[in-house]
């Protein structure tokens, strides 16, 4: 390339010349998210994404503390599109968040994005997305799933990163916080969470706060990593199901569920008939040989007997 052509230098400082930024503006919310920053929350299906993404907006939306304790930062308004929600459902889960943190629905500056489709692989839709995020001005985005947003190869890192760098552009032109939804696999032998996002692991470089949802013994573990803070200990959530479902911390249950064995003495001793080894195990959720092994030994120390009509006491 001729030195000679009429190109602009990029803007450079001094590292002592850059911004400083306070303490307390690392946030957008205490511990949970950083600040303008992007990234995943990921999950299996049905662990409640979607409701931890539209807490997180709503919490933004109205200044109020997020899953109750929480504290936002830096409030402002939340845009949001949910590619798999009817937006009817959209309505009535926002107005049972907004009821939980004791606002109206009127009250809640969350914008919905009412369109049909948003392709993040199309220029066109990129393009719109931005104006309307240059619109709303939001101090949170969320994006929700991924893998609805684009047709593209997921595990194809060229295609990924194509998505991921307009949306890092976005954070950086309008200074707002970009969360994507998406799913893991079901089982990864990875002990890093990230690991276990489905598609191109550009997905878990990319982000500067990460939450991970997953169902453990203790109940569901949120797990929360990020790029240039100290990654604090798993909280654990559950759905509130009364009439305003919303999610809440919870203490875990460090309790270790019963022996196999105790199970199925209990499940006998409710009943006043013998119960077949099939409809024991649907009753139980447990594997076959698991339950053969947990009937062998009880019926090998005298605490339950084998008839026509199935096992009893």
């Amino acid at each position: 390339m001729s030195v000679d052509n009429p190109v602009t230098p990029f803007e450079t400082k001094r590292a002592y010349q850059l911004d400083e930024s306070p303490p307390d503006a690392r946030w957008l919310i205490e511990s949970l998210w950083a600040d303008s920053g992007v990234g995943v929350i990921g999950g299996t299906p049905k662990s409640f994404k979607s409701w931890l993404g539209l807490e997180i907006a709503c919490a933004v939306a109205s200044g109020t503390d997020c899953l109750g304790r929480l504290g936002v930062t830096r409030a402002g308004p939340a845009l949001v599109y949910l590619a798999e929600d009817d937006l009817s459902q959209v309505r009535i889960r926002l107005e049972h968040l907004a009821r939980s943190k004791g606002l109206s629905l009127e009250e809640l500056d969350v914008h919905v994005i009412c369109a049909p489709t948003l392709r993040l692989d199309l220029d066109r839709d990129l393009k719109r997305l931005a104006k309307t995020v240059g619109l709303i001005k939001p101090r949170f985005l969320l994006l929700d799933p991924f893998v609805r947003l684009h047709r593209t190869d997921e595990n194809n890192a060229s295609d990924i990163s194509y998505i991921l760098g307009h949306l890092r552009t976005l954070q950086r032109h309008y200074d707002t916080a970009v969360c994507v939804v998406h799913h893991t696999r079901k089982s990864s032998s990875s002990g890093q969470r990230g690991q276990a996002l489905r598609g191109s692991g550009d997905l878990h470089a990319w982000g500067d706060s990460n939450l991970y949802l997953t169902w453990t013994k203790k109940g569901l573990e949120l797990s929360i990593e990020h790029r240039s803070a100290p990654c604090p200990d798993p909280l654990y959530v559950e759905l509130d199901g009364g009439p305003t479902p919303h999610l809440t911390l919870v203490e875990p249950d460090d309790n270790e569920p019963p022996p196999l064995t105790e199970r199925v003495l209990a499940e006998l001793r409710r009943l006043d008939r013998p119960i077949t080894r099939t409809r024991l195990r649907e009753k139980l959720a447990v594997q076959n040989k698991r339950l053969g092994d947990a009937l062998s030994e009880l019926e090998r120390l005298g605490r339950i007997q084998r008839t026509k009509d199935g096992w009893k006491i």
